[in-house]
């Protein structure tokens, strides 16, 4: 993190210009076996392709608002960085019927529906597979996102301090955001080159800090666990030790 970083996105950028191949966001999903690991680079190229797929195809501006009804999982961490790429205030779980866009897991297209605005689904399968059959009204992630392309400009300089993330109502400004995570990666004891193990959901400001703001702020990585109580202890041990795990929010 430079002192010069004010948003997510900055954060990003550092870690980008520092050291693009280091891991950056390991996930497992413990209900299927599934493993992932982005490197930065992997990482924000993700995130560029998202960002245009949020500014061109979908329209969004600084300022619009868009409820997030993802778990804690690679993409959504994607979604978030996205987000911050072009200055759209993420609502975790939102009211659809109140946002400007909706993006919706495979489980909460019902209540996605009630957005009036753009409406993005991801199947949430292994290696960001798409849905069999794309749900009606959505648009899927999946089939979009990788034709998008790999740099993104902002049609708008990003501003700091609007507004970035409600989550837990709890809402906060770009700037506000990357001190807070700031703060938590020094509470925490995290430094370049920590490994956090994060079992929290990404429904509270401590799930998402730990399950990628804190460690992204640090020059460290996340591990991220979803449906980590399936794991025993004995698995869970293993785990840390051979991802090298530093600390742990569980």
């Amino acid at each position: 993190m430079n002192s010069s970083d004010r948003t997510p996105a900055d954060l990003l950028r550092s870690a980008l210009a520092t050291d693009p191949a280091r891991p950056l966001v390991t996930f497992y999903d413990d209900a299927t076996g599934e493993r992932v690991e982005l490197s930065v680079a992997t990482f924000a190229n993700w995130v560029s392709k998202t960002a245009n797929l949020l500014q061109g195809d979908l329209a969004a501006a600084p300022g619009d608002r868009l409820a997030l009804l993802l778990p804690a999982h690679w993409q959504s961490a994607v979604w978030l960085l996205a987000c911050s790429s072009v200055g759209v205030t993420v609502e975790i779980g939102g009211d659809p019927a109140g946002a400007d866009l909706v993006v919706s897991g495979p489980d909460t297209l019902d209540a996605a529906r009630a957005c009036r605005g753009e409406r993005v689904a991801l199947a949430l399968r292994p290696l960001g597979g798409r849905f069999p059959q794309p749900p009606e009204g959505f648009m899927d992630y999946a089939v979009e996102v990788p034709g998008q392309g790999d740099r993104f400009a902002p049609f708008a300089p990003v501003d700091p301090d609007e507004s970035a993330l409600v989550v837990g109502g709890m809402e906060l400004s770009a700037a506000q955001l990357v001190a807070r995570a700031g703060a938590d990666a020094v509470e925490r004891g995290l430094t370049p080159g920590s490994r956090l193990l994060s079992g929290l959901a990404y429904d509270s400001w401590d799930g998402l800090s730990a399950g990628l703001y804190a460690p992204l702020a640090a020059g460290g990585s996340v591990v991220l666990c979803r449906n980590l109580g399936k794991l025993s202890a004995e698995a869970l041990e293993q785990r840390v030790k051979s991802e090298r795990v530093t600390d742990k929010a569980m």
